[in-house]
């Protein structure tokens, strides 16, 4: 494995692609470092320590994560690539339920650019409400963030609040736009899938904090010192065995055998080969864990603010019922998983699709009659897949609550064994590494294993994008020379601040 990443320097188109998006993902931690003129986020942040500590702070520390930390810091990407996200999203359900998107996304190449078009429009429009609803979230704390009160933790806001939600608009909007383009050129000149590994450089940028808080938990101070050797031997090897889980079910597959039958067309015959048809395990991917995450707190909360605001103590006291950490909360929220799962996959698996692009080719499901019968076969195999999907994604999200709870492991520590983020970077880090060995085999240079290859759905796309925008990057170089400059100031900035401190 060594050797692979010493080949990927050996390959030029493939070392300046990887330093071009290594330039891209450097100018995007910077955005989430730069705070907003007139923003205090120190309270903010004592606030969700107080919380986390407690066990609450579930949506935010989950909608932070996403940010890459940028949200607590009050910074110029503070929304993240959130609202990117949400827009396509909303146009994929769309397309199946509006004639007219559905037609776009089957018109190929020119279909797909104006819908990536639209989706651009209402990224736009989404993060300037969800800027306006932040800011004026942070104006008034207390409907935001429940238990939060100005007296004991202070001001977030501390300059004029009508020029203040004005230009903090302006900043934050920008700063998804500018966002979104990084991701697209990530996608389009780098590796990868830019909007995805940005998501997860975020959730790794907090692991030299994990492991801080992970060696105070062995040899800080006596109030703080929980675990001994024993318990750090078992750490590691929960920390292998539940990514090893999370790539065996990621990549995990139901292979369904394909004949074709031979056609002639003039002087050739087509078909005659027998293929398969992966359907995966976790076809929803990470999505229904987000869906029930966002959607789980939010009534928590509208209970609780209105049983306190009315003085009526039995709404609050139905409100912990869906409280986090409560038996209640985990079988909603398992309940909600396997719903959104399965209303994920009604949308986006379209087995009567399948069936007829089979019949039109000449296909058939040896033992399965072409047409209907297939589609209800592929439905009834989708369908178990599914469940056995989500199941999987409840045991995976509950896991790092289970040592948070049960053996008083921080948070920050707790969600690298599990949850959102490990779903998000193992399955991203697959999908990089099997694009990388696509350029490194087709230069046959050894792959990242010596047996065997990595598998995975978007094969034939990282073929093409290894094969195409090579004539655009001849112009890096203006790039990787703003980025060096950057660097300097910054490095520059820090020894003066250091100096002026100790001084």
């Amino acid at each position: 494995m060594l050797s692979a990443f010493t080949n990927c320097l050996k390959i030029p188109e493939l070392r300046q692609k990887i330093f071009l998006m290594l330039s891209l993902l450097f100018i995007a931690r910077i955005g989430a470092n730069i705070p907003l003129p007139g923003l205090d986020m120190q309270p903010l942040q004592d606030y969700f320590a107080e919380q986390t500590a407690s066990g609450g702070g579930s949506l935010v520390g989950l909608y932070n994560m996403f940010t890459g930390g940028a949200f607590l810091r009050g910074a110029v990407f503070a929304l993240g690539i959130m609202p990117y996200i949400s827009a396509s999203i909303i146009f994929q359900l769309m397309g199946a339920v509006f004639p007219a998107l559905a037609r776009l996304q089957q018109e190929g190449e020119a279909g797909r650019q104006k819908l990536s078009q639209y989706t651009r429009y209402a990224t736009v429009v989404i993060a300037a409400v969800q800027g306006v609803l932040l800011i004026l979230g942070l104006q008034n704390p207390g409907t935001l963030f429940p238990g939060f009160s100005t007296d004991a933790f202070g001001d977030i806001i501390i300059e004029d609040k009508f020029w203040f939600l004005l230009s903090s608009t302006v900043f934050l909007t920008a700063g998804v736009v500018l966002l979104m383009w990084i991701g697209e050129q990530i996608t389009k000149l780098g590796i990868g899938n830019g909007i995805s590994i940005l998501i997860t450089i975020g959730i790794i940028a907090d692991l030299p904090g994990a492991a801080q808080a992970t060696y105070d938990l062995f040899f800080g101070p006596v109030g703080v010192r929980k675990l001994v050797f024993g318990h750090g031997i078992l750490m590691a090897a929960l920390l292998v065995i539940v990514t090893a889980g999370l790539v065996a079910v990621i990549q995990a597959m139901r292979k369904i055998p394909v004949q074709y039958a031979k056609r002639v067309v003039g002087r050739k015959v087509y078909g005659g080969q027998s293929s398969f048809m992966p359907l995966k395990v976790n076809y929803a991917g990470v999505m229904p864990v987000i869906f029930a995450s966002a959607l789980l707190s939010f009534p928590q909360q509208i209970i609780s603010q209105i049983g306190a605001a009315l003085e009526l103590q039995w709404m609050v006291d139905a409100s912990m019922y869906l409280a986090h950490g409560s038996t209640s909360y985990y079988v909603v929220f398992g309940l909600m998983i396997l719903f959104f799962s399965y209303f994920w996959v009604s949308v986006m698996f379209r087995p009567i699709q399948i069936a007829d692009d089979l019949k039109k080719y000449g296909g058939y499901v040896p033992g399965v009659r072409p047409g209907q019968p297939t589609a209800k076969f592929l439905d009834f195999v989708m369908t178990r897949l599914t469940l056995a999907g989500a199941i999987f994604l409840t045991v995976i999200t509950v896991f790092p609550d289970v040592l948070l709870f049960s053996f008083e492991i921080p948070m920050r520590v707790a969600i690298f064994f599990g949850g959102t983020g490990m779903l998000i970077t193992v399955g991203v880090a697959l999908d990089t590494m099997k694009q990388i060995e696509t350029h490194l085999l087709q230069r046959h240079y050894d792959g990242f294993l010596k047996k065997g290859r990595i598998r995975g759905r978007n094969q034939a796309r990282g073929a093409e994008s290894a094969l195409g925008g090579a004539t655009e990057l001849k112009n890096v170089g203006q790039l990787y020379a703003a980025v060096l400059i950057i660097f300097l100031v910054g490095l520059a900035a820090y020894f003066i601040q250091i100096a002026t401190t100790t001084n």
